[in-house]
């Protein structure tokens, strides 16, 4: 795989390889990422709990998602950059409220956090990437500019 190219790549290079590997963490080990998130991890599951159903999907859902993030990196997708920066705060949004009306434990508001300082650190990027001086490429020590739809 390709090392990002930009400022922005890099942000979603890191998310995407963190999704990628807690989403596998979930899938191996699902007690372990329950606890990580702050769930109560009984000894015996009742009739009818489909957690760990929940956290298969979720897990595989992560895994996929890190791959897409990845995959946007070696192709310097810009677009998808500057639409996971509107989803993640729209995530970072929907769990701050589950956090706040009791549907989630507090320290699931550690992922609510991660989405939108995410996002915001995606946003810089871009804003960063539109801003850097365009080099020749093919110099010496230069580095491919960023698409021109940065800003946009």
């Amino acid at each position: 795989m390709r090392l990002p190219r930009s400022g922005a790549g890099w942000t979603i290079a890191v998310f995407g390889l963190l999704a990628l590997l807690l989403g596998a963490l979930g899938l191996i080990w699902p007690e372990t990422q329950l606890r990580l998130l702050g769930f109560e991890v009984p000894a015996e599951r009742g009739p009818g709990d489909y957690t760990g159903t929940f956290l298969t999907a979720s897990s595989m859902a992560s895994f996929n998602m890190g791959v897409y993030y990845l995959l946007a990196v070696a192709t310097e997708w810009r677009p998808f950059y500057r639409f996971t920066v509107w989803f993640r705060l729209v995530t970072f949004t929907v769990f701050t409220i589950a956090v706040l009306s009791d549907v989630a434990p507090g320290r699931f508001f550690g992922v609510a956090a991660w989405e939108g300082l995410g996002a915001l650190a995606t946003a810089a990027g871009l804003w960063w990437d539109a801003r850097r001086p365009v080099r020749p490429t093919g110099s010496a020590g230069s580095v491919p500019a960023p698409a021109s739809d940065a800003a946009r």
